[in-house]
């Protein structure tokens, strides 16, 4: 099938297939390396979507240097463009956006799916400075509406561990320690009414995904909310869906498992990605 690719927004591209879709359309972003998702994307549109739309969501020129207090909408013309052109709308987020999206899609009822990667059930605290350049004191990774998401701050005296450093323990002791912070903290997944699928590693070292993701499952199943947890025991932060290179670069740390379980685990989730994209 051949693509059509459409320069976006900040290095972005919209990749169409030539031949027409199946109506879905599909935004996906990366996590918190910012990096625009084009292999994704493509390998997206070459499956039958109708339109994948990708681009860079923050560190470029004239963009926030950090994750601090990110407005939500400022998605929201993404999905609009899709919306239009599209007759559903899936999010597929990595990380820090599988967090966001989770967020985003309860006050927007033009997404029919979230598909989140590694996600979190809380927000958190700002990854990255602020626009005076310095991390403390910390702030809500987003905001909505002009007012901070509430979140859940770091314990600056917890430590990642080993080399390169995993920090997943530090996720696990923050929420320890700001237990009181977690119920204001919590996405509100049940305000969600359309398919959710969470796919995450049982060795992701850079926060505990697989037990993030059975929280989110657990607040929506209460409410027989459709929700589909996939995962592999030996797979890390990274998921690697068929026919897709290990992507290179971000921050130096510890991601988990090995890129034979990375990829067992996108070949697990395949299928459901299929399904709730509306893919034959």
């Amino acid at each position: 099938m051949g693509l059509r690719e459409t320069a976006y927004d900040h290095d972005g591209v919209l990749v169409e297939p030539t031949g027409g879709g199946n109506g879905t359309g599909v935004l996906v972003l990366s996590g918190s390396s910012g990096r625009v998702e084009r292999e994704r994307a493509r390998l997206l549109a070459s499956a039958g979507v109708t339109a994948a739309l990708t681009y860079r969501w923050f560190g470029g020129a004239g963009q926030p240097a950090g994750i601090w207090e990110y407005p939500l909408e400022s998605f929201a013309p993404a999905v609009a463009s899709l919306a239009e052109r599209c007759d559903r709308v899936v999010l597929i987020g990595v990380s820090k956006t599988a967090e966001a999206f989770l967020l985003y899609a309860a006050d927007d009822p033009s997404v029919d799916a979230v598909v989140a990667l590694a996600p979190s059930h809380v927000a958190w605290a700002n990854v990255g400075p602020g626009p005076d350049g310095q991390l403390r004191p910390q702030h809500s990774s987003w905001s909505r509406g002009g007012e901070p998401v509430p979140f859940v701050p770091y314990d600056d005296d917890a430590e990642p561990v080993g080399d390169p450093p995993a920090y997943a323990p530090v996720y696990a002791q923050s929420l320890r320690t700001h237990a009181d912070r977690v119920a204001a903290a919590t996405i509100p997944a049940e305000r969600f009414f359309g398919d959710v699928l969470l796919v995450a590693g049982g060795d992701d070292q850079v926060w505990p995904s697989l037990e993030f993701a059975r929280a989110v499952e657990s607040r929506r199943r209460a409410l027989d909310l459709p929700t589909t947890v996939v995962t592999h025991e030996a797979a890390g932060h990274r998921v690697v869906l068929p026919g897709e290179t290990v992507a290179a670069g971000g921050q130096r740390m510890a991601r988990g498992g090995t890129e034979a379980a990375d990829r067992a685990l996108g070949e697990l989730a395949w299928p459901h990605l299929r399904r709730v994209l509306e893919l034959p």
